[in-house]
């Protein structure tokens, strides 16, 4: 009999949801036009970009022309990270960051820094927080952009934005969040929020992969760093890929009504059930990021003694599918950097694990891994040399 089947890499990537899908597929058919296009099929497709930005300015408290797409997640960070490097090249040079941003981030700084750009990178707490009066004390007269990830891809933990914003705030230094993995699922205004920019991906919240977003607040002047015509407000040329813009719209008008309904809250209860069986069910099991201060769906743990690529495999012969460490990088030997900011010795990080749930999963899909995954562990156990078995 073939297992059960439970996704449990959300974070990775969701599943295209069907009303999404639906909504994308006239505009790869009858509905072709270059929103650019003055007739009446241009005119058509470029009522469909504009619906869908203001579907997810409307997510994120913001308006709609504050709102540019791009190609994803990754994207969004270059252009509001060398964006910025590149418009404020006159006024300073020093960015600030933090050691536990996506490789997206922390690759583009770095890059920037052989343009003759520095840049500081903050420490964290055990659970992955930065402290707003660290961040304070990094900013020089010549910071001109302070970025920190709304909430950590691969521990869960939602950082102090709101505090980390208003220290950039007072400083007149500007305040970049990548928010690709709470957009959606995080209640976020930026009416509220001292946030300058953000970014968002359309496939971490059911929507296609390929689209995203950068929120720029009113007055906020960037480069653009994709050249040619004079598409998304000038900021990113190239022909608008309307079927997944307006996938997007949808997955984020999708992501309000969930918000609207209380099921963040059920995912959280989910999330904790996972949590806590694990924690009781496996000894010498840690969580990793903070408990409560967690993205609703996020779960993630490192076992000690064994790696996860052990557990991964295995997990997946079970019909479960989980990472290890980041998803990006789960193909890498070498320790998660974010793990290893947060204290954790190169053996444990190792044994680390992410499970992350999506709107559908069920009670019934949390009791299986529950039941699956203890015995998985143990057979590791049994196999490691660093195992003590007395």
């Amino acid at each position: 009999m073939e297992p059960r089947k439970v996704y449990l890499d959300n974070s990775a990537t969701t599943q295209v949801d069907k009303k999404v899908l639906e909504t994308m597929l006239p505009y790869f058919s009858e509905r072709y036009g270059n929103p650019n296009s003055l007739h009446a099929w241009g005119r058509e497709a470029r009522a469909a970009v504009d619906n869908a930005r203001s579907q997810v300015a409307s997510l994120i408290g913001a308006e709609p022309k504050d709102v540019i797409f791009t190609g994803g997640g990754s994207e969004a960070d270059n252009l509001a990270i060398k964006g910025t490097a590149w418009a404020l090249k006159d006024k300073g040079k020093h960015i600030i960051t933090s050691c536990i941003e996506h490789h997206a981030l922390l690759h583009t700084v770095e890059w920037l820094s052989k343009m003759g750009y520095e840049y500081t990178i903050l420490p964290v707490d055990k659970y992955g927080f930065v402290d707003p009066a660290e961040l304070e004390k990094a900013i020089r007269p010549d910071t001109i952009l302070t970025s920190i990830m709304f909430a950590n891809n691969e521990i869960g933990t939602v950082e102090p934005v709101a505090e980390l914003g208003e220290v950039c705030r007072r400083h007149g230094v500007l305040f970049h969040t990548d928010g690709v993995q709470a957009t959606g699922h995080v209640k976020i205004d930026m009416k509220e929020l001292p946030v300058d920019m953000m970014s968002m991906a359309a496939h971490k919240m059911y929507g296609p992969k390929g689209v995203g977003g950068l929120y720029v607040r009113k007055g906020i002047k960037l480069n653009p760093v994709i050249h040619g015509g004079g598409q998304e407000f000038g900021l990113r040329a190239g022909t608008e890929n309307t079927p997944g813009i307006v996938g997007f719209g949808k997955a984020a008008e999708m992501a309000a009504e969930r918000q609207a309904n209380g099921e963040l809250e059920h995912e959280a209860m989910l999330r904790d059930k996972l949590i806590n069986g694990i924690l009781e069910r496996i000894p010498d099991t840690r969580l990793t990021g903070h408990r409560a201060q967690r993205l609703p769906y996020h779960a993630s743990v490192c076992v000690k003694y064994i790696e996860g690529e052990g557990m991964l495999l295995l997990m997946d012969a079970a019909g479960i599918a989980v990472s290890s460490g980041s998803a990006c990088t789960s193909g890498s030997l070498e320790a998660s950097h974010v793990l290893l900011s947060i204290g954790l010795d190169a053996p444990t990080a190792h044994g680390s694990v992410r499970l992350t749930l999506s709107k559908d999963t069920t009670e019934e899909d949390i009791d299986y891994v529950l039941e699956q995954f203890p015995p998985i562990v143990q057979r590791l156990r049994e196999m490691s040399p660093f195992y003590n078995k007395q």
